[in-house]
């Protein structure tokens, strides 16, 4: 390779470390002027653990949904169809109350929505947080936590439930890995 060559190499080299640089430091820096909630409900801990880690990731805010009545273990007991959830989950019109609403809702273009599945859908409590707050315009992502169910019927009815609702895919996080976990979050707040 002759010299010339050499320097031409080089100096595409040094160019490509230095986009490389500028693009991270574009993303990262787009990330944190982004107004990013994470909203979600936790029953158990579970959801909240990964809600934490994508608040942290993204740089956002973390909003529990905390129900005005906390769920107790018999609460939560999916094999007795006179538990409260199960009471809940066969009535699509159900809307536990909330503790509180999220306040300054105005300041969020992202809003990523985290909850158990639970009767492979989201806990009505999620309605209840969408029907309390003005999310026209926001771009929402739901996230779910699950033993067993997948993620994509709850997203299904929370389409067809909000259709004016800016929605995308949602994600089932059990067992996600840090990297997978922030490629997900880094690639929805660099939209």
């Amino acid at each position: 390779m002759n010299s010339l060559n050499r320097v031409f190499v080089s100096l595409v080299a040094l160019l490509a470390v230095c986009l490389t640089g500028y693009a991270q430091s574009y993303s990262q820096k787009n990330m944190e002027t982004s107004n990013v909630l994470v909203a979600y409900f936790s029953a158990t801990g579970t959801t909240e653990r990964v809600a934490r880690r994508i608040a942290e990731l993204s740089k956002g805010k973390l909003y529990a949904i905390v129900p005005e009545k906390p769920y107790t273990s018999s609460d939560l007991d999916w094999n007795n169809k006179k538990s409260r959830t199960s009471v809940e989950m066969a009535d699509p019109a159900a809307r536990p109350a909330l503790k509180s609403k999220k306040e300054n809702m105005e300041e969020y273009d992202i809003v990523f929505l985290g909850y158990p599945i639970w009767w492979d859908l989201s806990p009505r409590i999620i309605q209840t947080f969408i029907e309390s707050h003005n999310l026209n315009g926001k771009l929402l992502i739901p996230f779910a936590t699950s033993g067993s169910s997948g993620i994509d019927h709850s997203v299904e009815a929370l389409r067809k439930t909000y259709p004016n609702l800016k929605w995308e895919d949602g994600k089932l996080l059990n067992g996600v890995s840090q990297s997978e976990l922030q490629k997900w979050v880094w690639g929805i707040c660099r939209k």
